[in-house]
């Protein structure tokens, strides 16, 4: 399990420094292998590749009126692996479609991560909180 968040940067290449608590779970789990897709809420999702491949047989299954999500998900995927200094190269195309510049935000979320724009990350968790607590935590509590 996945869990917390983390402040990083990518340098000039497009590259992500992994956290080493993270570093090693994945390297123990699927050996660096890990896949990255679009989120439509403007995030990168960041998946062991094993648990992908488990969403991506779902995500192929789906209907034809789920085309254009199945787009999204599938179309925008991308295999990675953890180079020797434990970093991943996020490809071009999703930096610049969930807005990636230097300050990233990186959320452990269970089986997996999001990757947010530091900036874009605050300005979702302050709409969300304005928002205020879905009827479905209505009975949440700690």
């Amino acid at each position: 399990m996945f869990q917390g968040a983390s402040a990083l940067n990518l340098d000039a290449k497009g590259r992500m420094s992994i956290p080493a608590k993270h570093r090693d779970a994945l390297l123990l789990q699927c050996e660096g292998r890990v896949t990255l897709t679009k989120h439509p809420h403007g995030c990168l999702l960041f998946f062991p590749r094993p648990v992908w491949e488990s969403h991506r047989e779902q995500i192929a299954a789906w209907p034809m009126s789920a085309r254009a999500w199945q787009r999204i998900f599938l179309g925008n995927a991308a295999d990675i692996d953890l180079d020797s200094a434990g970093r991943i190269l996020i490809p071009p195309e999703l930096r610049s479609a969930s807005g990636l510049a230097r300050d990233v935000m990186l959320l452990g979320m269970g089986s997996h991560f999001e990757i947010w724009d530091a900036e874009r990350l605050a300005e979702s968790e302050s709409q969300a909180i304005a928002g205020g607590m879905p009827d479905v935590l209505g009975n949440f509590s700690f």
